[in-house]
């Protein structure tokens, strides 16, 4: 029996592209059948294909992109030239190509995803046979298990390991395990943990989960300190980024290890951005602190899915007790990036390199600011994922507009990126393109 019994058509009847009906249009204002854009003639059919990506985007994304910072106001500022670009064709190295059909350096690299650079060739054979292969299945990928050991290997507190999909479902499955394992309630929070109840002050979220975490300044021991009296014997886990733009004081780290130690709690690090670019073991190995439970990835799979809960195994098999799981949490390819990405690592110093990039790509825009006399923006923060910091919000946007207007995506607030991908030429190019804005902000502040 064909399908289009029962789906209501065949393969053939599909249309070679979906027609996208004007925003005024009934199927908008009047709750039109989705059947009924089957019959949208030609007209409204050319008048469709006239809008830009961005003005269909926000006519059926609720926020216009289902990742935040690269919405078109996140990217450009609320008030952004309609002309910037806002969706890529494709990424190679470090650069990526929009829908028309221009290049650009990106110093953003996926949001600190891709340290070796877009499509590198390594990982991409890895994800081809692993998807020619059959991605997911009633079993687990082989591929787990390996990924694991060789984690376990690598990461100091990782004597056991549990594979997600993001760093925000990743680290609220270690503040459950410490709940599990505590028999706790409360959790101590410094830095930021994507957009999940825990961690969220967001609207939608209950007033219980709010109330249930405490947040802290960023390396303010004394801060920690008050936190953890006050929460008393239902503290359950001090979750912390151990960077935020700068790298901690001394005693940061080290206060919280003790702190956690006297009262029983478990100590959290969010290695998502550390880990794979400050050192494969994250920041706890530079630091010689080493947490309860860890949470890695972004540079971990070089930008494909994937996230992993690793820590010490008393608190890991509390995970037994309660209930973390995901479909897709083994699933093969990003498990083959992963584990292309850690052969990377076996085979050259991609931090160290990554580390020497990130001091020339800052040094390039250093370099810009200083020979145009821009005054009111400086760089910040670490060389590997630096910030561009601006005195004037309206300032940053004509700079960042002028920069991609140039040929290089900046990063609005934290963080840009440093990647293997980006070679001598590459640097060259963006403080070129750093030097054409600023000079552009320059002359349109003097004609005003």
């Amino acid at each position: 029996m064909p399908f289009s019994k029962f789906f209501g058509r065949g393969r053939d009847a599909a249309p070679a592209q979906p027609p996208t009906p004007e925003v005024d249009s009934p199927a908008e204002d009047e709750g039109v059948d989705v059947a009924d854009l089957e019959e949208v003639d030609d007209a409204s059919a050319e008048s469709a294909s006239q809008r830009t990506w961005r003005e269909r985007a926000e006519a059926v994304l609720p926020t216009g992109a289902s990742t935040g910072s690269k919405r078109a106001a996140a990217l450009w500022g609320e008030s952004a030239d309609a002309g910037l670009p806002t969706h890529m064709l494709s990424a190679t190295g470090c650069r990526v190509v929009d829908v028309d059909g221009e290049t650009y350096i990106d110093c953003t690299m996926g949001l600190g995803a891709v340290a070796l650079g877009y499509a590198e060739p390594r990982v991409t054979r890895a994800v081809v046979d692993a998807a020619s292969q059959g991605n997911v299945g009633a079993l687990s990928s082989w591929r787990e298990v390996e990924l694991a050991e060789r984690l376990h290997a690598l990461i100091p507190c990782a004597e056991r390991v549990q594979f997600l999909k993001t760093g925000a479902e990743a680290t609220a499955g270690a503040v459950r395990i410490a709940r599990t394992y505590t028999g706790r309630q409360r959790v101590i929070a410094s830095g930021y943990f994507g957009w999940h109840d825990w961690s969220s002050e967001a609207e939608g979220v209950p007033t219980a989960a709010r109330a249930s975490t405490v947040r802290v300044p960023y390396d303010d021991v004394s801060a920690l300190e008050r936190a953890v009296s006050d929460a008393g014997t239902d503290l359950a886990a001090v979750v912390l980024e151990p960077v935020v733009e700068r790298l901690p004081g001394e005693h940061w780290l080290r206060r919280a290890r003790e702190l956690c130690d006297a009262t029983g709690a478990a100590l959290v690090f969010d290695e998502i951005k550390t880990g794979f670019r400050f050192s494969p073991g994250g920041y706890q190995e530079v630091s010689g602190i080493t947490p309860d439970l860890a949470t890695f990835g972004k540079a971990l799979a070089n930008g494909y899915p994937l996230s992993a809960v690793v820590g010490r195994a008393p608190l890991m098999e509390a995970a037994r007790r309660t209930w973390i799981s995901s479909t897709l949490a083994s699933e093969s390819t990003a498990l083959a990036a992963a584990l292309a990405v850690l052969d990377w690592h076996e085979e050259a110093d991609v931090c160290a390199t990554l580390a020497e990039t990130g001091r020339e790509l800052r040094g390039a825009v250093d370099r810009a600011i200083a020979a145009s006399g821009v005054g009111g923006v400086t760089t910040q923060g670490v060389d590997t994922m630096f910030l561009l910091r601006w005195e004037d919000p309206a300032r940053e946007s004509r700079f960042l507009a002028e920069g991609v207007r140039a040929g290089v995506i900046f990063k609005r607030g934290a963080y840009n990126f440093a990647a293997i991908a980006h070679d001598e030429e590459a640097l060259r190019e963006i403080e070129a393109a750093a030097s054409s804005a600023l000079v552009a902000l320059v002359e349109s502040e003097r004609s005003r």
